[in-house]
């Protein structure tokens, strides 16, 4: 083909795609541009295509269903007619070791998808040109014994022309390689360059006996605040100003970067001793407990810094970095905005903590919890008035457990909630049965807590009313407990969902009154029958008679606002005879019974028992 030939010749573009929409969208752009465009949708049609004209531009696409595209760009460079046609991919994979992989088997450039039509025809000019070009050495190599003189010049131009394709390309693939491990907001390396970099710590420390360095992984302390409050630009803007300070932070030798979100990861290189870590943590927080002066607002924001030793008992770099989490999620449970160096029976605690979760999931399943009664006895008559219901877990393993080995995690997963559900379903199924029994009386009450989480449900009522029915119990016998802690947060949605359980003529009670965030403003806003005082309280009563502590003033502050006092954890006749002489009105402990099983209640109730 001479050069009057390749003017007046149409370049011809292959597409395969498995898309129509993909198609139709590039077969219309490279249309308008001037080209010859064909298409097909798998790789028999791609191959028959090629079979009866050779194209001189392939557009692939990866994702196709039986052969992907990688499959088809091995075929096309393993036959000798279409080992040197040029293959772009276009393909929404965006990893850079996916388009590693595409150069690797021979594409000469990738688009990313959704792609920019201005992109998509400078790139398929460039390979043309670069195309044009190579046929244009074949034609002047052919003619070369006849026209090298006249040919010299042109064929320097041309490699010229290549030399200049190539490094654009060789650039092009450098940049891309560094955005790949890069964060693009703040410029740092990425999570996967920081575990790149992690690795190559590992490795050192086996080969060095001297080298040693540490990890610190940090997360923001309220971060989400200020992203819901002033928006994600000045949350973007934040980030980068925090980025600058914990560079300012860091040797030339240390590595930073941004592992996601809120979260930044940092090796502290060539250590002696973890001193030296804290020291870095104790900076950062000193640096970061200042003013962050943004270009609209002056904002507050520390950070929990976790610790590790990068010492040789880690194989992986993940390993290391997930402990190293670890020590900064305990940093937060201690208070946020300071730092905690990892221990391995953080680890242990951890996989204790996944056990049990998924040993209380299968709890749940297996029907493993039981209910235990412990009486509350009517001090003014000294008889029992009702029972409060409490959980226990009959582990197949570890035996009887009790709820404050498992109820932390519940909550924290949410499992909590059908736990509860089940709880108040089977305390008032029993309850209903006892009032129909001869021994008990018909006004026998039932004491439940249920967690705050459940109060957030928007079945919650829902729920309540299902009980209430498939029971048929008296909603005036079932009390409910609730912690300080439910009050607390969204008071005008609580005090609603509140009323409305006193609506049904639940009684309401408030548990372990005196020891959260007691406030008198709070017992007047919400519709409480009853102030249960904490064990604790009544314990420091009996060790100062003088004064007797807070007990009378709780028993005197439920008195005045038509509420009745309960006291937890009585163990002495005289703590009974304290409360007696103080009007309290009901009292719980040891010293009339501990938790028992639904079947040691009847044996008690029938004994009729009186104090």
């Amino acid at each position: 083909m001479n050069y009057q030939q390749l003017e007046q010749y149409k370049t011809d573009i292959l597409i395969i795609d498995d898309m129509v929409d993909n198609l139709r969208v590039l077969s219309s752009i490279l249309s308008r541009a001037g080209y010859n465009v064909r298409k097909a949708l798998d790789w028999q049609m791609a191959w028959t295509a090629c079979q009866t004209l050779l194209p001189d531009l392939i557009l692939l696409d990866i994702m196709m269903p039986e052969i992907d595209g990688y499959e088809v760009c091995q075929r096309f460079k393993a036959w000798d007619l279409t080992a040197n046609i040029p293959i772009i991919f276009i393909s929404a994979l965006d990893d850079v070791f996916d388009k590693v992989k595409a150069f690797k088997i021979g594409a000469v450039d990738y688009i990313s998808k959704p792609f920019e039509l201005e992109e998509v025809l400078v790139r398929v000019q460039n390979q043309i040109t670069l195309r044009t070009a190579q046929l244009e050495i074949i034609t002047l190599n052919s003619q070369l014994e006849q026209r090298v003189k006249q040919r010299t010049w042109e064929l320097e131009t041309t490699l010229q022309k290549l030399q200049r394709e190539i490094s654009v390309r060789q650039s092009l693939q450098s940049k891309l390689l560094d955005l790949a491990l890069h964060d693009s907001l703040t410029g740092l390396p990425n999570r996967v360059l920081f575990i790149k970099r992690l690795e190559k710590a590992l490795i050192r420390t086996q080969q060095e006996a001297n080298y040693h360095f540490a990890v610190l992984c940090l997360d923001c302390d309220r971060f989400k605040v200020v992203n819901d409050s002033l928006g994600h630009l000045v949350g973007d803007e934040l980030l980068i100003v925090i980025a600058r300070r914990l560079e300012s932070c860091l040797t030339s030798f240390d590595t930073i970067a941004r592992l996601g979100g809120d979260e930044f990861g940092i090796i502290l290189d060539k250590l002696t001793d973890v001193c030296q870590a804290i020291q870095v943590a104790e900076s950062i927080l000193q640096k970061l407990s200042l003013p962050f002066k943004l270009s609209r607002y002056e904002v507050f924001m520390n950070v929990s810094i976790g610790i590790n030793w990068g010492g040789q008992n880690y194989d992986k770099p993940e390993h290391l970095l997930r402990d190293t989490d670890t020590a900064m999620y305990h940093a937060k449970a201690l208070g946020k905005g300071r730092y905690h160096v990892f221990a391995p029976k953080m680890y242990q605690e951890a996989i204790e903590l996944l056990e049990m979760e998924n040993d209380l999931r299968k709890a749940i399943e297996r029907e493993e919890f039981i209910i235990y009664y412990q009486p509350i006895i009517s001090i003014n008559t000294g008889k029992i008035s009702g029972f409060e219901a409490l959980l226990r877990w009959q582990h197949p393993t570890h035996g009887l457990v009790y709820p404050t080995n498992f109820i932390p995690v519940a909550e924290e997963t949410g499992l909590i909630n059908p736990i509860n559900m089940w709880v108040l379903q089977s305390a008032c199924q029993q309850l209903q049965i006892w009032q129909n029994h001869s021994t008990a009386s018909q006004t026998l009450t039932m004491s439940v807590n249920l967690s705050a989480g459940l109060f957030y449900q928007p079945n919650f009522i829902a729920q309540i009313d299902n009980i209430l029915c498939d029971t048929q119990v008296n909603p005036a016998s079932l009390e409910i407990e609730i912690t300080e802690s439910v009050i607390m947060k969204n008071t005008d949605e609580i005090k609603i969902i509140l009323q409305q359980l006193k609506d049904r003529k639940i009684k309401l009670i408030m548990d372990d009154f005196g020891t959260g965030y007691s406030s008198l403003s709070y017992l007047h806003m919400f519709p409480f029958d009853a102030l249960k005082i904490d064990q604790s309280f009544v314990k420091l009563m009996q060790e100062n008679k003088e004064n007797m502590g807070l007990v009378p003033a709780m028993i005197g502050i439920a008195t005045s606002m038509g509420m009745t006092a309960i006291a937890e954890g009585v163990e002495t006749p005289e703590q009974l005879a304290q409360l007696k002489n103080l009007n309290c009105h009901f009292a719980q402990g040891y010293l009339f019974s501990q938790a028992i099983s639904q079947k040691l209640v009847l044996e008690l109730m029938q004994s009729s028992p009186q104090w």
